[in-house]
């Protein structure tokens, strides 16, 4: 009998020890594949146990949970959603995150291990610190004015503080309510299937992942090049620039909206925007010198991140010399984001210099304790120091007394460029209507913003030649209030928009 004993002890402890073993196999050496299974509902469940942090603009929140008392507890919501949409993306419990919401995802769910005072002992327990904060850098009043100015038709607005890289405004229209994705069930599905197949591709942002032809707003780039490389020298001065002008080794005529281009100087082609001045100076910088050229303002560059991605601007790195004439005047396969040129803007405002743009400002624990602040940098030095000054000139002569005057702003130093895209084949297409300028009050040492706007399908006869009557005016609206939300902050008082006085206007 008690053999027979021996051998059930035996056996009863070879099983436990199998189970022991299996277990360790389990919690130990499959956990991590058992994590990431599609299957395992324990992950999400606790993605959503919690409430997510917020993203904060101005020093209030723009974003919110809300608990639905279900499995996925936490739903996020959205306080003015459709204006705040291309700056959050959104945090879907079905179809994921996007933009912000994405890029700063372990800060906001409480995965981030910056967030936890002792990371090892969450680990440990399987437990996570509440969702961190997000403080971004955009400005309400310049947000609420560029949304309003666009008043729902297809285009954005960027704009940068030009010495600090800090975005200030970043919006796309048609936009959404980014809370109508944030749960789930048919009603989301719904909404999902909704906003893909609408037309104006709502969910599409236009400000930093679209790319345009920029058209003659591009000019400025083509015209710090042969400056900086000394094919102009006397912004006042002929160019032997022919009209008409044969594209090189073809029979085509690149055509003139402006009067007087013929042998006109820098000056005079920037102001009124002459095709032919522009191409002619492109020629002569050659390939090279353009690429590197663009490359200094940050075309091609595919890694640029705000920290949300950016789509890649383009100029190409190959072309016949009839192809580098139109893309030195934005044409041909030249593309960039609203971003990008809002950059271009702030290289000439800031000397020459792009500091690296940026949407948030800082990231903060639930308790408001910094967890990290974004470090002014240098992103690239895209021109000489006096070649900026001799654009900056030329802008101002664009705004003053060219084809930019719908954006000047009485009391303030604008500098701006007019900008048509044509596009479709055989550009029969309605152009697409861009400005880029910056903005400084009188008796500031430097610019208080940078912006970039382009409206698409403009129904207007040439912008670069008709003063920019669709997008110049939704520039001025932002700068002018730039400068307001600048006159306010030094003053220390912050206020609502409406009702404010100043050199500006009320």
């Amino acid at each position: 009998m008690i053999p027979c004993i021996r051998h059930a002890a035996l056996l009863c402890l070879l099983l436990l020890a199998a189970l022991l073993v299996n277990a360790a196999r389990v919690q130990v050496f499959e956990a991590p594949a058992l994590d990431k299974n599609p299957a395992n509902r324990r992950l999400v469940m606790a993605r959503y146990a919690e409430p997510r942090g917020d993203i904060v603009v101005d020093g209030r929140p723009v974003t919110g949970s809300k608990d639905t008392g279900e499995q996925l507890r936490h739903e996020r919501t959205y306080t003015d959603g459709p204006l705040y949409a291309p700056v959050t993306g959104h945090a879907s419990q079905t179809y994921g995150t996007t933009l912000l919401e994405h890029a700063e995802d372990p800060v906001l769910s409480g995965t981030s291990p910056m967030l936890a005072l002792f990371p090892f002992w969450h680990d440990l327990s399987r437990t996570r610190p509440p969702g961190g904060d997000v403080v971004t850098t955009i400005r309400e009043s310049l947000q609420r004015v560029a949304y309003e100015e666009l008043g729902g038709r297809r285009g954005a607005v960027a704009a940068i503080e030009p010495s600090s890289g800090r975005v200030l405004a970043l919006v796309s229209s048609p936009s959404y309510d980014p809370g109508l994705l944030s749960g789930t069930g048919r009603e989301v599905a719904a909404a999902w299937a909704r906003l893909n197949a609408a037309p104006g591709q709502p969910m599409l942002n236009r400000a930093l992942r679209q790319t345009y032809p920029p058209g003659s707003t591009f000019k400025i780039v083509t015209a710090a090049a042969a400056l900086d490389a000394g094919i102009v020298t006397d912004v006042d001065a002929p160019t032997d620039a022919p009209e008409p002008y044969l594209l090189p080794g073809t029979r085509t005529v690149l055509p003139n909206e402006a009067k007087g281009c013929g042998n006109a100087s820098l000056a005079y082609a920037i102001r009124w925007s002459c095709n032919t001045v522009m191409a002619h100076l492109g020629v002569k910088v050659g390939a090279a010198g353009m690429l590197d050229a663009v490359a200094r303002f940050g075309f091609n560059d595919p890694s640029l991140r705000v920290p949300s991605a950016v789509a890649r601007s383009n100029f190409d790195t190959e072309m016949t010399v009839d192809r580098l004439a139109l893309s030195a005047i934005g044409q041909y396969d030249t593309r960039a984001t609203p971003l990008q040129m809002a950059m271009v803007a702030a290289a000439v405002a800031n000397g020459g210099e792009i500091a690296y743009p940026h949407l948030v400002d800082r990231t903060t624990t639930s308790d408001g304790d910094t967890v990290t602040q974004h470090v002014r940098r240098t992103y690239r030095q895209a021109m000489l120091p006096p070649t900026a000054l001799r654009l900056q000139q030329l802008m101002v002569d664009v705004v003053d007394g060219g084809s930019g005057s719908n954006a000047a702003i009485p009391g303030a130093k604008v500098g701006g460029k007019t900008g048509t895209a044509q596009h479709g084949v055989g550009n029969i297409g309605t152009p697409y209507a861009w400005f880029i300028g910056w903005a400084q009050a009188e008796g500031t040492g430097r610019p208080a913003v940078a912006v970039a706007v382009v409206v698409e399908d403009a129904s207007a006869n040439r912008e670069d030649i008709s003063g920019g009557g669709s997008a110049a005016p939704i520039a001025r609206s932002v700068m002018e209030e730039a400068l307001r939300e600048e006159e306010r902050r030094s003053a220390g008082r912050l206020g609502p928009r409406n009702g404010m006085g100043g050199p500006f206007g009320p």
